[in-house]
């Protein structure tokens, strides 16, 4: 075998040519920087979570200070990432330079106008955990070293872009949550108020998913998808309806596993541990297992449903 310094890299460069699909070559706009958006999301969780996140206190008095040059700061770099990705979805040759500046500059502050609404949101999910949990001391507690805050925050930000079709971002910074955490939620998901998972490793929520308020969810606790119809061509049909809804005020116990885009979890319902379901459940529902057998029991009434 020929192993020297010119045969390996003529070899790459062979593959290169050869194998397409995986290469991204281009004399002008690279695409968004992985780097740079998971430095973004620290600095979007600094603005959510102001005086958590320092190295150094903040002055009370210095507050609106150090918030302007964050904000000011965030505006810079994601409005560079967010022209990248526009430029990335329309063709590099047909989008206007100065057409994809104003368009980034504008998903940036309709961005940025979101954070007071989802600083709000996160403030039920703090206190959800806080209700939820009898080992959470405090809400200082639950902020600095709960990982179902730190996945929720970002999925929140992430999602407020991505209902502004910014591409690429979103994603990014939803599986930076996940390597983090240990937790999955596609941008994509929709989640009501007052949202815990408590522990969280292996939690996986699916990007159609419709979560309402109040829910709780355990570690490896999975809303996914039935399966993936396909097209003429056999292609996977994409943008469908594919991840269940779970609507307000239940609880899913641990490695509980829900699937499908027509499934509902009714109101009020607890689903129990190592529970598999492709099926509705309706509301005020108790959900377990015995032996292989599915048995869903009226709250109210102590009787089975089925």
């Amino acid at each position: 075998m020929d192993c020297s310094f010119r045969s390996l890299v003529d070899s790459l460069l062979h593959s290169y040519s050869e194998i397409g699909g995986i290469n991204r070559l281009s004399d002008t706009e690279s695409l968004p920087s992985k780097r740079t958006i998971e430095e973004l999301c620290r600095e979007m969780l600094q603005l959510l979570f102001p005086g958590y996140l320092e190295e150094s206190p903040i002055a009370a008095e210095e507050l609106e200070m150090i918030t302007s040059e964050r904000i000011d700061q965030l505006i810079e770099t994601l409005h560079h990432e967010i022209a990248k990705c526009i430029r990335f979805r329309d063709g590099e040759e047909s989008a206007c330079a100065d057409s994809v500046r104003s368009s980034a500059r504008n998903l940036v502050c309709k961005f940025i106008e979101d954070f007071p609404k989802i600083r709000r949101l996160l403030w039920t999910d703090v206190q959800a955990a806080y209700d939820g949990d009898p080992a959470a001391q405090n809400f200082d507690e639950i902020i600095l070293a709960y990982p179902c805050i730190e996945a929720i925050a970002i999925q929140r930000c992430a999602h407020s872009l991505y209902a502004l079709d910014v591409p690429l971002i979103p994603r990014i910074m939803t599986e930076y949550a996940h390597n983090l955490t240990g937790i999955d939620i596609h941008p994509g998901a929709q989640i009501g108020s007052h949202f815990f998972i408590d522990h969280g490793t292996g939690v996986v929520i699916g990007e159609t998913c419709r979560i309402g308020d109040h829910v709780k969810l355990y570690h490896g606790v999975t809303l996914g998808a039935k399966n993936f119809p396909k097209d003429e061509n056999g292609r996977v049909v994409k943008g469908n309806k594919r991840h269940p809804d779970v609507e307000s005020n239940v609880v899913i116990y641990p490695h509980a596993t829900v699937l499908g885009g027509e499934t509902v979890i009714g109101e009020n319902t607890t689903i129990g541990a190592n529970v598999f379901l492709m099926e509705s459940i309706p509301a005020n529902s108790f959900v377990n297992t015995e032996g292989e057998r599915l048995r869903i029991l009226d709250k109210n009434a102590g009787k089975p449903k089925i």
